[in-house]
């Protein structure tokens, strides 16, 4: 990744009227092997990725919208780079150094993704090569409720092994939260359907149960629930299990306690989940540095119209969301989610798209 921090005494400055710029760019990444992953500068987001099944035949497996300006507004957060907050805060309150902040409201009460004009609906300014593109995002105090100017930096590299590596890096001149998270919908079987038949598994022993908002009340043991996705199991008949969580919340919506413990923070890349689409062979892997995962089954997708010739069915897509835990910063380990002056965030995270053996 190139460094953002060649001045990290000078705050950074609010990017330019958007509606003076030329429109986004999209930037298309190609691997040896014949994938084409086409990144916007509107919202960093995903905008598709181009992938062989077992019988050569290539496919999109993201789902987005068919018209590039739909991203401005982009309410599913298609593909997009979400932040300054990833996930919910409570109210969209929390205390930061002893003083009251609001956050943005946009999703029951609560703060989601940003809030309305997050990261996942601004203007990035990106450059590419063959296989790798870099976006940059000045995001000023106030954006969201959110104190202090932040800068980031989004590095997407596409390797000939199918593998997506992301890298962020951000730095503030103001203490402020940060959580950032990449939001594909994916659909292994090339967006046929809903993902039911997708096999899945996920290296996690806890999980964070929530309110009827989303918002965490304790963090709960995966064992005989239908959120054991420990051993690959498909989808679609967990959907359907009587568990209170999953009525709550038309499915999952859930974090996953991906590192050591609940409460551990990231650390090392390692690979913390799987999906396989029986149909196509085509197989996911995710590895991430983040301590929670958030798995989506697309609950909310029915009606939704993106690129295929009818709207989306409820689960057309899933999303596989890392970084920290949903409304962190209102909780025990809130310090670990707060970037000061002369700190650098920094995460990694990887897909990998490759066939089942």
């Amino acid at each position: 990744m190139t460094s953002i921090l060649t001045n990290t005494s000078a705050a950074p400055t609010a990017a330019p009227d958007p509606g003076r710029l030329a429109a986004p760019r999209l930037f298309t990444l190609r691997n040896a092997h014949g994938m084409e992953l086409t990144i916007s500068e509107r919202g960093a987001a995903m905008v598709s990725w181009f992938a062989p099944d077992r019988y050569g035949r290539s496919a999109d497996v993201l789902l987005g919208y068919r018209d590039p300006e739909e991203y401005a507004g982009n309410a599913a957060y298609f593909g997009a780079i979400v932040g300054r907050w990833a996930n919910r805060i409570a109210h969209g309150r929390f205390a930061l150094d002893g003083k009251p902040v609001q956050a943005a409201v946009n999703d029951r009460g609560n703060h989601l993704h940003g809030g309305l004009h997050g990261f996942h609906a601004a203007r990035w300014h990106g450059e590419a090569t063959d296989r790798r593109a870099s976006l940059r995002l000045d995001s000023p105090a106030g954006q969201g409720g959110f104190p202090g100017n932040v800068e980031v930096m989004v590095d997407y590299e596409l390797g000939n092994d199918g593998s997506l590596r992301i890298e962020y890096e951000a730095v503030a001149d103001a203490a402020t939260p940060l959580n950032l998270t990449a939001h594909p919908y994916f659909n292994l079987n090339g967006g046929r359907g809903d993902v039911g038949d997708h096999m899945l598994q996920i290296d996690a022993d806890y999980y964070i149960e929530t309110d009827a908002t989303g918002i965490p009340v304790s963090v709960a043991a995966v064992e005989g629930t239908p959120f054991d996705f420990r051993s690959p199991a498909a989808i679609g008949p967990r959907l359907r299990w009587p568990d209170p969580q999953v009525r709550l919340a038309g499915g999952f919506d859930h974090c996953y306690c991906v590192g050591n413990e609940p409460g551990g923070r990231h650390g090392a890349l390692r690979e913390v989940a799987r999906v396989v689409d029986p149909g196509s062979g085509r197989r996911l892997q995710v590895s991430t540095t983040e301590a929670g995962l958030q798995f989506y089954s697309g609950n909310s997708l029915e009606g939704v119209r993106g690129r295929a010739p009818r709207p989306y069915v409820r689960h057309a897509g899933f999303c596989l969301e890392a970084g920290a835990y949903p409304d962190q910063v209102n909780g025990e380990h809130a310090g670990a989610v707060i970037l000061r002056p002369g700190q650098v965030y920094r995460q990694t995270t990887v897909y990998r798209l490759s066939l089942q053996a």
